[in-house]
């Protein structure tokens, strides 16, 4: 067999191996998979820099969304993922380490909790580790009892000016509806009432 077409051929069980492992030819630092967690005040978080032991901390994201880091100073962290922070540092200490290395470990996902109340099972305040939908919420919650007013469900939410805005959602709908809009991804914050069918 000639070289060339047996190294054509390595190629492409490596290509169908990476694959296979879920790897994709994007390269380190594209944007984010949809989804990806974004951080919030009062998470938990480790900064670290290869072979600069000394740079370690664990930091809180502040109320005002920063966290400090030596020689980073205070860097915005609320509503970044952990990949965006980390090239956030990484520019910011460049000019003091040379080519460094930063990683961004969540540590507790102490700030991302939501509120599910009303006729559910279990209600109660949830804390979030990964983007949890509306439904994913009510499951949280044990599901629905069965005095739930399904199609009357309302989620409370607060704007950036911190004006509470309300929505009513009717479950069954939302079920059928796969797109964002009809099951959308809950926010830090949210509270989720389920009122009594014999109420609304």
């Amino acid at each position: 067999m000639p070289p060339s077409l047996s190294r054509r051929r390595q190629l492409r069980v490596l290509a169908a191996a990476l694959l296979a492992a879920g790897a994709t030819p994007a390269a380190a630092g594209t944007e984010p998979a949809a989804g990806a967690y974004r951080l919030n005040p009062g998470d938990v978080i480790r900064l670290s820099v290869w072979k600069e032991e000394s740079l370690t901390r664990e930091a809180t994201v502040q109320p005002d969304g920063s966290v400090s880091f030596p020689l980073a100073g205070q860097v915005p962290a609320a509503g970044r993922t952990a990949a965006e922070l980390e090239n956030e540092v990484r520019n910011r200490i460049a000019r003091y380490v040379a080519d460094p290395v930063v990683t961004i470990e969540l540590l507790d996902a102490r700030g991302n909790r939501v509120y599910v109340l009303g006729e559910v099972q279990k209600p109660g305040q949830f804390q979030l580790d990964r983007p949890t939908s509306l439904v994913q919420a009510l499951a949280l919650a044990g599901g629905l009892t069965p005095f739930a007013a399904r199609k009357s469900i309302r989620l409370l939410r607060r704007d950036e000016k911190g004006v509470e805005q309300v929505t009513i959602l009717d479950l069954d709908r939302v079920t059928k509806d796969t797109s964002a809009a009809g099951n959308l991804v809950l926010q830090a914050g949210d509270t989720i009432i389920v009122p009594g069918g014999s109420l609304f």
